[in-house]
């Protein structure tokens, strides 16, 4: 993942993108964990919420593969099927845990 080039994308400077990522890594681990959390407690209107949330700020940021299984996750509690949906949240927490390590070198 190349940070400079998803900065220059968005008509940012590498730091400015860098503070931003740091508040989407902040509000996507919550995230996460409202999606978790509401699987567990069979809520799909809470993890389709959770889930729209992460989309939406993980697309603005012109995170692809983040924003892709954050949809599926979306549109699997949208229709009610949470079953699967754990693989989703684990999948995106280590894609989370991934960028921020490249965000912190």
């Amino acid at each position: 993942m190349n940070i400079k080039e998803l900065a220059e994308n968005l008509g940012l400077e590498e730091d400015e993108y860098l503070e931003i990522l740091e508040l989407f890594l902040d509000t996507g681990m919550v995230d996460i964990d409202k999606l978790r959390s509401a699987i567990e407690e069979g809520n799909a209107e809470e993890a389709a919420q959770a889930a729209h949330s992460l989309k939406g700020a993980s697309g603005s940021l012109g995170l692809r593969k983040i924003y892709d299984l954050a949809m599926k996750s979306e549109e699997a509690a949208r229709n009610n099927s949470l079953d699967g949906l754990a693989e989703y949240v684990q999948t995106l927490k280590e894609q989370l845990n991934s960028l921020a390590e490249i965000a912190h070198k």
